[in-house]
């Protein structure tokens, strides 16, 4: 085992009907003036929101919303919501929904305890470093991104289309309320979607150039129970052990535990970005996309741990390294394509021209100055061959 720091601190709340101990989880952890962040209809129509507004009226707390978030988090509404923070004096932050919703929570608590810093300049950009952020609190409403666990959220920024990330453990939200109940009235795409999201933010930390056994096999097993579970959400949306199943899966994909003591690739991340900030394809889509050309480029150099990944995910018994590596990367394209999400470019975003692939390489590469991935480093010209792989 390679050495690790591992740090979890999110509560976990999990199961029927723990939404409403949202007011008291709050009151917990020293909030009295909540701001709470949500989507669209959805949280209004099936009476949630009313539900944890009740709960925090109960214990007294004061409360302002914003909603509006869609997928794909604007910096726009994360500004407007900094704003409205401050002027409520918000001193906690609460995301009703998903992966979307809980970053944009993240960079307003980011923004609102640093008034004097720049959410995307200073912040986002690295300029300054964070020393201090609200707290945030989650009620989970979509099984996907896992952003309910992990350090990490996810911008746009409007005028430029640029997609960056952000890591901080001051962005780990204090407490998360997963009822998988919650989920059984989602649109089939998200759930689709959420599923890939969920393998890959496993995958992502998986295919690495170090071996940790014991990492490996959870991640492993992860991957094979998301691949059953989802199957039979598909089947039945209100199957409550496939979508608990899956809910507990997407946060345990994002907090770390399946990359322990590696050196996460976050290629495929990388290169999904581009796609979802240019032509606002959801985030699962634009990882499904690309996913086949990124592995059967890097496992060219790098078979071995594609034909582990065969054998021990998929089932595949072939001895000879490439055919395993070969054959496990097909089976992962087709069952996304099972699930309708797009394998290539063709079906989500349109065939591209050679030039546009060229610029999102570009812009990929942070105009040519960084290189991505650790399984096998990418620079400008490997990422715009896998986007022309990926245009079919």
């Amino acid at each position: 085992m390679q050495a690790f720091e591992f740090y979890s601190p999110t509560k976990i709340i999990f199961g029927p009907g723990t939404e409403a101990q949202v007011g008291a989880q709050a009151a917990a952890y020293g909030a009295s003036r909540v701001l709470v962040v949500y989507g669209g209809h959805s949280a209004v129509k099936s009476g949630l929101l009313d539900r944890v507004i009740s709960s925090l009226q109960e214990k007294g707390l004061a409360y302002d919303t914003l909603g509006g978030v869609h997928p794909n988090p604007r910096l726009s509404l994360v500004r407007d919501g900094i704003q409205k923070a401050l002027d409520f004096g918000a001193d906690f932050l609460l995301a009703i929904g998903g992966g979307s919703v809980i970053d944009t929570a993240k960079a307003i608590a980011d923004a609102a305890a640093n008034p004097e810093l720049d959410i995307w300049r200073d912040i986002w950009l690295q300029k300054i470093p964070l020393k201090k952020a609200l707290p945030v609190g989650v009620v989970l409403t979509i099984p996907a991104a896992g952003s309910e666990s992990s350090e990490a959220a996810v911008l746009t920024r409007d005028e430029t289309l640029e997609k960056r990330s952000y890591r901080s453990d001051l962005q780990r939200p204090r407490f998360a309320i997963m009822n998988p109940e919650l989920t059984f009235t989602l649109p089939s795409y998200q759930i689709r979607c959420g599923i890939v999201d969920i393998m890959m933010h496993t995958m992502e930390r998986y295919f690495n150039p170090v071996e940790n056994p014991l990492t490996d096999a959870l991640a492993e097993t992860l991957l094979r129970n998301v691949i059953e579970q989802g199957r039979t959400a598909m089947a039945d949306h209100t199957d409550y052990t496939a979508m608990s199943e899956l809910m507990w899966a997407g946060s345990l994909s994002h907090n770390g535990l399946t990359g322990l003591g590696g050196q996460g690739d976050w290629s495929v991340h990388q290169l999904g970005h581009e796609i979802s900030a240019r032509f606002d394809l959801a985030h699962g889509a634009s990882l499904a996309a690309v996913w086949g050309s990124w592995a059967g480029y890097v496992s060219e150099q790098r078979p071995a741990r594609f034909a582990r990944f065969a054998r021990n995910v998929w089932g595949i018994q072939m001895d000879e390294e490439r055919a395993a590596a070969e054959a496990g990367i097909n089976a992962t394209v087709d069952f996304f394509s099972s699930l309708g999400m797009p394998t290539g470019f063709d079906s989500c975003i349109g065939l591209q021209t050679d030039e546009i692939c060229a610029d999102m390489a570009y812009r990929c590469a942070y105009e040519g100055t960084r290189t991505i991935g650790t399984l096998r480093v990418l620079g400008q010209a490997d990422i715009e061959q896998i986007y022309l792989r990926a245009n079919h």
